[in-house]
């Protein structure tokens, strides 16, 4: 950007803007509120149960801490503003400080001064029969193909021949600016374009729609999946040893895909990654509902199916057996699998007045007697078949984060590993004797360029002794 002084006050205005947005001390900022900020989600877990939050921080907290999105805080519009604010700090300073970077490079003219050779610590000196026309000449060739620029010059005392290569090295730090924005990016398309579910789907069953994970909303799918088959294998002991499931993926009942997935060995289809990470029971159509009068012990017995309505005896209300839970809490206590019901009164009007909730162990028949109602209820002769839970996922910016994590290898390997180098030999002649000076510096890595010296010298010395014999 032009450094001179802005005369406008529109120039003065964007000038200020730039000089922000390449300031050192807003990285250090942002660099720190991130760091504050990821320490935040890594003490509160993010995207649990909002009953866990409520009993842990209480509804005050609660509340504040879910305006300020602190239990997704990922998925926040003020970390993706922090996101923004790092990759738009990192292009302006690298644009900023680019162009003087650039005129090193490439400079118009290189000029190497011998002064600063001879007293490097780097410098190393050796004395050789071989005569100086001689060794100028091998020294020449060997610098001109190992080195980018060459030069010589003639002194009162013998020739100096200087060699350089490397410069373009300085372009790793921007390597690595370039990298760390393709990881900002690629996590900005994630959290902006991806998604992440859930479904359970029984065997033999569809479904084309998922529950977020972060909101709880629905979530149309671009195709169908249909579970085929599931199977489960179990140790001695009853265990679950490994499960499977194989599903279908279908657009308008055409198959398009299949595919056997596991745990840790998902299907990836069109960018959708179909995880499998839970499965369960579940009753088929079908199953008994027994009314036993506690007074006489009489057992009058219904079937019934999930969300259907059975009239109880003796005109006792209407019962609904509205869902079925793997797991269910009593008192703080895990009962198993049970029917979850509503009993309707028997002189209620419609359906949606008011009517009790309470759940049905199939493990306890006898558990419901603790309700204390008209009539004790089981349910029995239950038929189970499972359903996968698969999580389902989408993160568009994965590319380009593996993209941003070969870039900063790279970039981390030219800035840290290669160097800018510069060489000088200087030889000349004393009591029909040549004597050589070789010595190299560098802007990083001094101690380094000692060990390079020496190793230079080395293949000097052992191209002089081949072609002088």
């Amino acid at each position: 950007m032009n450094q001179s002084v802005p005369s406008g006050p529109f120039e003065k205005f964007t000038h200020r803007v730039w000089k922000f947005f390449a300031s050192v001390k807003l990285s250090v900022i942002v660099l720190l509120s991130l760091a504050a900020t990821s320490v935040i989600g890594t003490i509160i877990p993010q995207n649990a149960n909002p009953v866990m939050y409520v009993q842990k921080y209480g509804e005050t907290l609660y509340t504040v801490f879910e305006a300020l999105s602190f239990f997704d805080m990922y998925h926040a519009w003020w970390f993706r503003l922090l996101l923004g604010l790092l990759t738009i700090n990192i292009i302006i300073c690298s644009i900023d400080r680019l162009s003087s970077t650039w005129k090193i490079i490439f400079p118009k003219k290189v000029n190497f001064r011998a002064g600063r050779f001879r007293k490097s610590p780097s410098r190393i000196e050796w004395d050789s029969d071989i005569a100086l026309g001689q060794l100028e000449k091998t020294y020449e060739s060997y610098i001109g193909k190992h080195f980018r620029r060459v030069k010589k010059e003639k002194t009162d005392t013998g020739v100096l021949l200087f060699g350089e290569k490397g410069r373009w090295t300085r372009l790793g730090v921007y390597i690595v600016h370039f990298s760390i924005l393709l990881l900002l990016i690629g996590g900005l398309i994630g959290s902006l374009f991806g998604f992440e579910g859930f479904a359970n789907i029984a065997e033999g069953d569809s479904i084309d729609r998922i529950t977020l994970k972060n909101s709880g909303r629905e979530k149309k799918l671009p195709f169908t999946i249909r579970c085929e088959d599931f199977s489960i294998s179990r140790y001695d002991s009853g265990m679950p040893k490994a499960y499977r499931s194989t599903v279908e993926i279908l657009n308008n009942q055409e198959r398009l895909h299949k595919a056997e997935i596991r745990v840790n060995d998902p299907l990836r289809y069109q960018g959708i990654n179909i995880f499998q990470s839970s499965y369960g029971r579940i009753p088929e159509d079908n199953f008994t509902v027994a009314f036993t009068d506690p007074d006489s012990g009489m057992t009058y017995e219904k079937t019934a199916a999930v969300g259907e309505k059975i009239e109880m005896p003796a005109n006792a209300g209407t019962l609904i057996v509205e869902d079925f839970r793997n797991n269910f809490s009593f008192r703080g206590h895990n009962i198993g699998e049970s029917f979850v019901c509503r009993k309707i009164p028997s002189e209620a009007e419609n359906d949606e007045a008011f009517g009790g909730f309470f759940a049905i162990p199939i493990a306890y028949p006898r558990f419901d007697r603790m309700r204390g109602g008209d009539w004790v209820i089981s349910i029995e002769n239950v038929a189970f078949g499972y359903y996968t839970g698969l999580q389902i996922t989408r993160d568009p910016g994965v590319p380009v984060v593996y993209a941003g994590f070969i870039t900063i290898i790279i970039g981390c390997y030219i800035t840290f590993f290669l160097l800018h180098k510069q060489v000088c030999i200087e030889l000349t002649e004393s009591g029909g004797r040549s004597h050589v000076m070789l010595s190299c510096v560098s802007g990083k890595n001094r101690p380094g360029m000692k060990t390079a010296a020496r190793r230079l010298a080395r293949r000097l010395k052992n191209l002089q002794n081949r072609d002088g014999r």
